[in-house]
């Protein structure tokens, strides 16, 4: 008897061709972060930024502070208010990470489960209007992008990855035509709270796809949701973003878009300027490497943007409500890379603090896979196109893995890596952020404040000045050259990061100078009393007025009027969405009662 067994034309099991789409999913990703598994983390620009914050967070937690907002080891250990401005959900979900898993895996834990989630948000996204196979397909091409390995193996940005995750959800929620004014909220907030940057870009995204979509379907109801949703997913995180923006004033914030920082400087296959500035050695090289890292963030730019047109051409015939949208942004976004564009630049709120024109890409990364998905024939692909399909994206995965290592991966110097990090992290600290060192403070002055005040007594020295002007203003504040150390007793009681506890004996009056930078957020009490109005040192360290004898000094961080404020509006954003989900269940059970 002759047997014979012929495959069918498609995949009759929908599970079958299910577990497979996932399949290739997890493959590429795990092909993609290949470098990390073998080579260990890359350093990139900003790698050490966040894998600090991940150690500060996790201490902090340590010492029974859940939502931290001081860094207690930048400027040397005087610490800085990172946390006030810096968002909180890459720190959280990274330190979450580093308490249950060894250091030396969270880097590759932290950036396998962000793709991962981008991936599945990016198919949530793509399956609404271009079936399951075809969302899939977007899904891996959303992770294998260029500026995607960009971002996460030489700049080390790893807040902006994350975000990568919500801004599917943002174009999902956003056009869909069922109810989804609660998720999109959510997703705003989400993006705020992942990258400030990106969150500027996600609304802009969204204005532009809601205002073509409502214009070409002839309705308002798209313009509405977006126009309730966006100032509720802001107040969701207001916790963070009111004093983010109020607390701005206390900080030298200006400095985040300083030269080699500013858009006119980053213009596609531009070249950034010292022009009227000194040229030190220093300035040279980052000069130089701001150019190289430009001319490699430009090819980028132009390997998104033309396949992006090449979709865009090939999709056109589709009658999909998300095609007019996705081009419409992309056009704009592709003109913003021009010089042409810095008008926009220059008055559209909020744009100058994206830094580089070419961060875009984290929403052109997207558009990209929606329209090719959009370009593929609808329906359940034959058996060979299945695995033509999964054999490319391996292909492509295994490509961008070679590549990502050989021009990407940044090799961490003896300083950086993850062991070094946390030696320097747990004994002497690391150098403070430019934008969030406190007005009027003499940052080179701040540089030297370890050497200048740690000593036999630790973190605390008592020091007299023979003049002190009565209102301390800026201007006459003493030199710290006048600064005099005399003998004392310390005994410090607590040091923690957002509280610091100590007994002061001095047999003359005198100032206690903490390692601690002095932010208007501290509530400094000395035997009781609250001391409000303390001298000014151009280092930035706190000075508490002592007398004569024992004196008892408590210095803990309290929610200022800002952060209360910030606090009650996220909290009445999360009532008023808990009532509105309340009263949508109530009206399903109306309309399903006979």
């Amino acid at each position: 008897m002759k047997f014979s067994f012929r495959f069918p034309a498609t995949l009759s099991s929908e599970a079958t061709r299910a577990i497979r789409r996932r399949s290739i999913m997890l493959a590429v990703v795990g092909i993609t972060v290949l470098p990390l598994a073998w080579r260990g983390p890359s350093c990139g620009q900003d790698f050490d930024f966040h894998f600090q914050n991940w150690l500060e967070v996790a201490r902090s937690w340590r010492q029974g502070v859940f939502y931290p907002h001081w860094a207690a080891s930048p400027n040397f250990l005087a610490g800085e208010p990172r946390f006030v401005f810096y968002p909180p959900l890459a720190r959280f979900f990274g330190a979450a990470l580093g308490s249950v898993l060894p250091w030396s895996w969270t880097p590759l834990a932290f950036t396998l489960l962000v793709l991962l989630a981008a991936a599945w948000s990016c198919r949530a996204m793509a399956r609404e209007w271009a079936g399951d196979d075809n969302a899939a397909l977007a899904a891996c091409l959303y992770v294998l992008n260029p500026y995607m390995i960009f971002v996460l193996y030489e700049r080390g940005a790893l807040g902006e990855l994350l975000a990568a995750v919500w801004i599917p959800l943002l174009v999902l929620y956003g056009l869909r035509r069922t109810p989804s004014l609660l998720p999109l909220a959510l997703a705003v907030a989400a993006t705020w709270l992942s990258d400030p940057p990106a969150g500027v870009m996600g609304c802009y995204m969204l204005a532009v796809i809601v205002a073509v979509a409502a214009i070409r379907q002839r309705s308002w109801a798209l313009l509405l949701r977006a126009a309730l949703a966006v100032p509720l997913g802001l107040a969701l995180a207001g916790f963070w973003l009111v004093p983010a923006i109020v607390e701005q004033k206390w900080v030298q914030i200006g400095r985040a878009i300083g030269p080699l920082m500013r858009v006119q400087d980053s213009f596609l296959f531009g070249h950034g300027s010292l022009a009227g500035l000194p040229r030190s050695p220093d300035e040279l090289f980052a000069l130089s490497y701001h150019n190289q890292i430009l001319r490699m963030a430009s090819w980028i730019v132009v390997s998104l943007m033309v396949p992006t047109l090449a979709a865009a051409w090939l999709s056109r015939r589709r009658r999909s409500a998300l095609w007019p949208p996705l081009v419409v942004a992309a056009a704009a976004i592709c003109a913003l890379q021009f010089p042409l564009s810095d008008f926009v630049w220059r008055h559209a709120p909020w744009l100058q603090f994206l830094q580089f024109p070419w961060r875009w890409m984290l929403i052109l990364a997207l558009i990209f896979p929606a329209l090719a998905a959009l370009a593929l024939r609808p329906g359940p692909p034959t058996r060979r196109a299945i695995a033509l399909r999964a054999l490319i994206l391996l292909v492509l995965a295994a490509a961008a893995a070679a590549l990502s290592s050989a021009l990407f991966w940044q090799a961490c110097d003896e300083e950086d890596n993850v062991q070094a990090q946390i030696d320097t992290f747990r004994s002497s600290g690391f150098q403070g952020t430019d934008e969030y060192s406190l007005q009027g403070v003499n940052l080179a002055a701040a540089a030297g404040i370890a050497t200048g005040i740690e000593g036999e007594t630790g973190p605390i020295v008592v020091m007299n000045v023979p003049e002190v002007p009565p209102s301390f203003p800026d201007e006459m504040s003493p030199t710290l050259s006048s600064w005099k150390q005399i003998p004392a007793h310390v005994k410090i009681l607590c040091w923690q990061a957002e509280r610091r506890t100590a007994v002061v004996t001095t047999p003359q009056p005198g100032y206690a100078v903490l390692l601690l930078t002095d932010y208007p957020a501290w509530r400094v009490t000395v035997n009781g009393s609250v001391i409000a109005n303390r001298i000014h040192r151009s280092d930035g360290l706190m000075a508490i007025p002592l007398n004569s004898g024992a004196n008892r000094i408590d210095v803990r961080w309290h929610t200022t009027r800002d952060q209360a404020a910030g606090i009650a509006l996220s909290l009445a954003a999360l009532v008023t969405m808990v009532g509105f989900r309340w009263r949508q269940i109530s009206r399903r059970r109306k309309l399903s009662l006979p």
